[in-house]
C-alpha cells in the first residue's frame, strides 16, 4: 500500500452628494496609484503583482520518491480569474515542467500505488470529473461521468477502484399548487422555500438539497455504484471535501459521520464517529462513541490500527483536537499527542506503520513531526518546520509521503512566497522549485522582524513580526498600520504575507501580531477569549503598537489599523476604545453579534460555542461584546469594505457599522465587492481593490508634514 496520500488542511454632505464623491474617490483612487506605477520594470511590490504571484499546494510524491506532482495556482489578467495546472519535478530538482496546461482548474492530484497513473479533479472536460493520466504515455481518460462534481477521492490498495465523495441531489422544497404556465408565456423565477438551519454558504452560495454519499468506481472508467445511504452525510459534513481510507484488503472503507444528525443542521456543531463501511453492501460498523469530533480516519498499512482526530466537547471557542489511535475494531483508543499542547491535524501513517506524520502550529510556525505508536506527544520528532505557502500569514500547509519516507511540502518562510521542498527524516529539507523567483528577481521586499512583547493588561508575552518599508532608514520616522488577524482563533506566523509587504512597498511600518486568542501558543491562551470576545485582546494589540514605537522609527501621530474578518471585529473594538489611530479600515467585520448568529452561515457555531446559548437568554452578554455598544466613542475616520456574496459576515453586518457611524456624524464609507466572498479574493482585481481602497483610506488622512 502506498504512502503518498491525502494532503493537509473573519458631519457629512447630503446623501446623494456623499455617494457622488465615494464613487469618484473610490474609482480614482483604485486606479490611479496601478496606472502610475505601469511604467515601472524594478523596485518595490506594486498592486499588479497579485496577477503575477504564483502559489504551490498540495504536492504528491510518487510511491517510490522520485517525483512530485504539486498544483500551481495563477491569475489570469486577461480573463480576470484565477485557474491551478498541475506541474511535476523530480526529487533531485530537475525535469520541472507542466503535466497540464490551459484556461482551466485542475486539483487534488493522487498518485495510483504502484505510481503508473495520476489521477486528479478537472473541469477541462467540461464539468468537474475525475481524470486518470498514464504516466508512460501521457493518455488521459475520464473516470467519472456524474452531474455533481466528485469531491474527495482515493485510489483502492490494488489500483483498480476509486473511492469518491458526491453529492445525491434530493428534490428541494416547493410552493404546492401553482397554476402551469400557458405555452409561451415566460414566468418569474418561482420562490424559494427554505427549511434547512444552513441553507447557503461562503464560497458556494445557495446549498443544493441532498446528502453527501461515497460511491466506487473502476479506475479505467465506468459506471459509479453508490456505498453509502440515508439521510445523513458521510465522510464529512456535506460543505467542503471528504474523507475516508481503504482497508489494506479493499474490502471496506473507514470514514466518520454524524450518526445523529440530518443534512447540514450539524455542520458546526462538532459530534461525529468513525465508522467502517462494507465495500460490498454498505454495511456499517460504528468504531467510536462520545460526545465531540472524531474524524480524518486513515488505516494503517498492516489493518491493525485506525489513527483519527478527536476530542471530548467542553463546548469551549478553542480545543485542542488530539491525535489518537485505535485497534481496527475501535478498542483499545488512545491519544499520542496527549503531552503536546498544541493542535495537530493532518496525519499519514509512517511506511512501516510505527508512527504517523502530522502537522502543528507552534508559535507562528507550522511543523511537520513524527509522532510514535507508544508516544503520548511529549517525544514526538520534529522532522521541519515552515510548511505552509498560501500567500499569506496564516497557516496552510500540505504534504504527502512515499514508500521509503521520504516527503514533499509546500514550503514558506518570511521571504519565501510558496514552493515545493522535499525531505526525509533525519536530513534537510530542500527546496525543489522557484516559480516566484522571476517576480521576486526585481522586486525588493521589506524586512521582516520578529518581536516579542508584554500586554498591558497582564504582562503575558505576546508574539508578533514588523515590516519595515524596502529602503528602511532607521533614523526617520514611518507610519504605522496596525495589521489584525481574523479567526479569532487562528494564527499568524513566519511565513510570507503578500497583503502586508504590498503595504510595506507604500512606505508603511506593518505589524501583525497574535493577541490572546490566537493559536499555536497552546489551550489555555487560546481560551483566553472564551465567552470574551472581543475583550482584553485589546490591550495585547495596542502594547504591541507602544514597543514598536519605542524603537524609535514610527511616528506616533501616524498611526493606522485594519483587520479582516475577526481581525476587522477588533479594529472596530479598537477605534471604539480609543482614539490614536488617524484613520481605520474594517475587512467584512462582525458588528452586532445577535444579528450574526441568527444570519451568518455560522450560526449553529456561534451559539454553541462563542456564546453561553441563545442570544434572547443571554441579551445583555451578546450586546456588552457588540460593536454597536462602542460606536458611539468612535470618532476614528473608518471605511468597511465587504463582497456582497460573503455569507460569513453578511453584508447586513457592514451596513450596520455604516449607517451608526453616519448618523453620529462619523466620516465613513462602506466599499462593496459585488460578486466576493468573504476574504474578497475571487476576482484578483478586486483583491487589488480591496487593498488600495485601504490604502487611499489611511492617505485621505495623513497627517500632514511641514
Amino acid at each position: 500500500m502506498t504512502a503518498a496520500r491525502r494532503s493537509t488542511r473573519f458631519s457629512a454632505p447630503s446623501l446623494a452628494a456623499a455617494a457622488l464623491f465615494c464613487l469618484a474617490t473610490a474609482l480614482l483612487c483604485l486606479a490611479a496609484p496601478v496606472a502610475a506605477q505601469a511604467g515601472a520594470e524594478s523596485g518595490p511590490l506594486r498592486m499588479e503583482d497579485i496577477f503575477e504571484v504564483e502559489i504551490a499546494g498540495d504536492p504528491q510524491i510518487s510511491p517510490d520518491g522520485g517525483r512530485i506532482v504539486y498544483v500551481r495556482q495563477r491569475a489570469d489578467i486577461m480573463t480576470d480569474s484565477r485557474f491551478s495546472s498541475l506541474w511535476i519535478v523530480n526529487a533531485d530538482g530537475s525535469g520541472h515542467r507542466p503535466l497540464t496546461t490551459g484556461d482551466f482548474n485542475d486539483s487534488s492530484p493522487r498518485w495510483s500505488p504502484d505510481g503508473t497513473r495520476l489521477a486528479f479533479i478537472s473541469n477541462r472536460s467540461g464539468d468537474a470529473q475525475i481524470h486518470v493520466r498514464w504516466m508512460d504515455s501521457g493518455e488521459t481518460s475520464v473516470v467519472t461521468s456524474v452531474t455533481e462534481p466528485p469531491r474527495s477521492f482515493e485510489w483502492s490498495p490494488d489500483g483498480t477502484r476509486i473511492a469518491f465523495g458526491k453529492l445525491v441531489p434530493e428534490p428541494a422544497p416547493m410552493i404546492g399548487g401553482m397554476p402551469t404556465p400557458p405555452e409561451g408565456a415566460e414566468w418569474a423565477e418561482p420562490a424559494q422555500v427554505v427549511e434547512r438551519l444552513v441553507y447557503r454558504f461562503d464560497q458556494l452560495g445557495d446549498l443544493p438539497h441532498g446528502f453527501v454519499h461515497v460511491f466506487v468506481v473502476p479506475s479505467e472508467g465506468g459506471t459509479a455504484r453508490q456505498i453509502t445511504s440515508g439521510d445523513n452525510h458521510w465522510a464529512g459534513n456535506g460543505i467542503g471535501g471528504t474523507h475516508f481510507s481503504w482497508t489494506p484488503d479493499g474490502t471496506g472503507l473507514v470514514m466518520s459521520r454524524d450518526p445523529r444528525g440530518g443534512d447540514t443542521e450539524s455542520v458546526f456543531v462538532a459530534d461525529t464517529e468513525v465508522f467502517e463501511v462494507s465495500v460490498a453492501d454498505g454495511t456499517a460498523t460504528q468504531l467510536t462513541d462520545r460526545r465531540g469530533p472524531d474524524d480524518g480516519p486513515i488505516v494503517s498499512p498492516d489493518g491493525r490500527h485506525i489513527a483519527y482526530f478527536g476530542m471530548d466537547d467542553r463546548f469551549q471557542g478553542y480545543q485542542l483536537t488530539r491525535l489518537y489511535v485505535m485497534n481496527r475494531d475501535g478498542s483499545d483508543a488512545r491519544s499520542l499527542s496527549e503531552g503536546l499542547d498544541r493542535e495537530v491535524y493532518g496525519a499519514t501513517w509512517a511506511p512501516d506503520g510505527s508512527g504517523l506524520y502530522a502537522l502543528y502550529d507552534d508559535e507562528g510556525m507550522t511543523k511537520l513531526a513524527l509522532f510514535g505508536l507508544d508516544d503520548d506527544g511529549s517525544g514526538h520528532r520534529v522532522l521541519t518546520a515552515n510548511v505552509g505557502g498560501v500567500g499569506r500569514a496564516y497557516a496552510g500547509a500540505t504534504y504527502s509521503v512515499a514508500d521509503d519516507g521520504s516527503f514533499a511540502m509546500n514550503y514558506t518562510t518570511l521571504a519565501v512566497l510558496s514552493e515545493v521542498a522535499t525531505g526525509r527524516p533525519g536530513s534537510d529539507v530542500r527546496v525543489l522549485t522557484g516559480i516566484n523567483d522571476d517576480l521576486m528577481a526585481k522586486r525588493e521586499i521589506g524586512e521582516v522582524e520578529e518581536i516579542w512583547y508584554e500586554s498591558s493588561h497582564d504582562g503575558r508575552p505576546i508574539h508578533g513580526w514588523i515590516i519595515k518599508p524596502p529602503g528602511f532608514d532607521p533614523s526617520r520616522e514611518y507610519p504605522l498600520i496596525l495589521e489584525i488577524h481574523g479567526g479569532p482563533f487562528s494564527n499568524y506566523g513566519a511565513r510570507f504575507d503578500l497583503e502586508k509587504q504590498l503595504m510595506a512597498a507604500q512606505g508603511y511600518v506593518v505589524l501583525y501580531t497574535n493577541p490572546r486568542g490566537s493559536t499555536s501558543y497552546g489551550e489555555e491562551f487560546g481560551n483566553l477569549i472564551h465567552h470574551a470576545y472581543p475583550g482584553d485582546d485589546f490591550h495585547d494589540l495596542v502594547s504591541g503598537v507602544d514597543a514598536v514605537i519605542d524603537r524609535g522609527y514610527v511616528d506616533p501621530e501616524q498611526l493606522y489599523v485594519v483587520g479582516g474578518s475577526g481581525g476587522g471585529v477588533l479594529t472596530a473594538w479598537l477605534v471604539g476604545r480609543t482614539d490614536r489611530f488617524r484613520a481605520a479600515v474594517s475587512w467584512y467585520p462582525v458588528i452586532n453579534w445577535y444579528s450574526f448568529v441568527l444570519t451568518a452561515d455560522m450560526a449553529a457555531y456561534g451559539v454553541n460555542y462563542w456564546f453561553p446559548g441563545y442570544p434572547w437568554d443571554h441579551v445583555e452578554h451578546y450586546e456588552s461584546r457588540s460593536l454597536l455598544s462602542v460606536v458611539e466613542n468612535v470618532t476614528t475616520p473608518t471605511r468597511i469594505v465587504t463582497g456582497e456574496e460573503d455569507w460569513r459576515t453578511p453584508m447586513s453586518e457592514s451596513e450596520q457599522y455604516f449607517k451608526a457611524l453616519k448618523l453620529l456624524g462619523v466620516e465613513t464609507s462602506l466599499v462593496r465587492f459585488p460578486d466576493e466572498p468573504h476574504g474578497i479574493r475571487r476576482r484578483p482585481s478586486h483583491h487589488i481593490g480591496k487593498m488600495l481602497s485601504t490604502l487611499e483610506w489611511f492617505r485621505r488622512y495623513a497627517a500632514t508634514t511641514s
